[in-house]
């Protein structure tokens, strides 16, 4: 956190010392702003390249530990998933089988004659 403050701080320092000095050289309105975000720009790219590289570092390991609970997460859910589907089949079946038993005696019912 400290590192990325310090680089944004120093980003915005090069912006204003750019634009300091191109408008002591004369320009004004929007060329001394675009030239001086298109100055600051290249300087920070060289000179901050440093400190641009240990943020992305952390960055990409904090996306990584992010993605390793992702994952895990996701497999808990399947196995769940897997879980209850094995237990819906069983079920399924003992129902299938509760229904079968069911339509016999019914229909043994029906073939029985009436006195």
């Amino acid at each position: 956190m400290r590192t990325a403050f310090a680089y944004t701080s120093a980003r915005i320092l090069m912006f204003g010392v750019s634009v300091i000095v191109l408008y002591m050289a004369g320009a004004r309105g929007i060329l001394l702003l675009g030239l001086g975000l298109l100055i600051s720009a290249l300087a920070s790219y060289i000179l901050l390249n440093k400190q641009r590289q240990i943020i992305a570092d952390r960055l990409n390991r904090r996306l990584s530990r992010v993605g390793a609970k992702a994952t895990e997460f996701r497999e808990r859910l399947e196995e769940g998933a897997g879980a209850e589907d094995v237990a819906d089949d069983a079920e399924d079946v003992a129902d299938n089988a509760a229904d079968a038993d069911n339509a016999a005696d019914d229909t043994a019912d029906e073939e029985e004659p009436v006195r």
